[in-house]
């Protein structure tokens, strides 16, 4: 098992979902990062999503947007992230979900990226603009190494999709709670704990659901249904407002706490 897959495990028995937050690498600086992703696991992550900026998101929205403007302006880029993972890996073993384009990774080189990745210690990635159909490649080079590739599906994903992305993914799969691009929505969308029970069923494997999940009483609602909990944009925003590195760091923790205590509320 991927370390994942056993932090989904050890969590379910416990009657717990994952916290998984997002943060974008590079925003405001990719040292700073390094220090958000150690307080967010002090404050209850289970499981890391860092974002890899990009010129052009398909999935990502106006906080999303900016963040990786911002990180860009750094010059973020994929050979700092790796050395970035590399120096969390010091101090922590918390699972790392590199959140990327793929077109970022073809100009890398498949085989390359998933054996940089491997060595600088990401547990796996979600490549939004990636099908299953067109993945297969990158899911065996993905596969040889032990790093898992999460596909997704929304609420317009029919039976085949659901079946393609159980059989074609690693990790969980990760559902789109809307249709639409990144964001903290107002409430959550009607129909989630319907298509995650049909999701789980279908495909005997965890679900973690993102998009659009923004205070604690929306986690703690969302943790009553799904396996894992993802938050990105409310913490994005909150690391966009810091008057600098130390409030950013500051910042992502409290809010991080607080969205922990709405997920233990709810458990599964």
């Amino acid at each position: 098992m991927s370390r994942i897959e056993t932090k989904l495990a050890e969590l379910k028995k416990k009657g717990r979902a994952a916290f998984i937050p997002y943060v974008m690498a590079g925003d405001p600086d990719i040292e700073t990062t390094g220090k958000i992703v150690l307080e967010l696991e002090k404050s209850g992550a289970d499981i890391i999503e860092l974002g890899v900026p990009f010129s052009d998101p398909l999935a990502d929205g106006p906080t999303i947007q900016r963040a990786a403007i911002r990180a860009l302006k750094q010059k973020a880029n994929l050979r700092k992230i790796f050395a970035l993972v590399r120096e969390i890996r010091k101090a922590s073993e918390i699972p790392i979900i590199l959140m990327l384009y793929y077109n970022l990774i073809h100009k890398y080189g498949e085989e390359r990226f998933a054996d940089d990745s491997a060595k600088a210690g990401v547990d796996g990635f979600i490549v939004p603009d990636l099908p299953p159909e067109e993945g297969k490649s990158l899911a065996e080079h993905c596969k040889r190494r032990g790093l898992d590739l999460i596909f997704l599906l929304a609420p317009t994903s029919d039976n085949d999709r659901i079946k393609l992305v159980a059989k074609s993914g690693g990790g969980f799969i990760y559902y789109v709670s809307l249709t639409g691009v990144t964001g903290a929505r107002a409430s959550i969308a009607s129909g989630v704990d319907k298509a995650v029970k049909k999701i789980r069923r279908m495909s005997g494997r965890p679900v973690c659901v993102g998009f659009g999940i923004s205070t604690p009483e929306q986690a703690s609602e969302m943790a009553k249904i799904a396996d894992g909990v993802i938050v990105g944009s409310a913490i994005v925003g909150k690391i966009e407002k810091a008057a600098g590195p130390d409030e950013a760091v500051a910042k992502a923790g409290k809010f991080a706490r607080e969205l922990k205590e709405g997920i233990l509320r709810g458990g599964l």
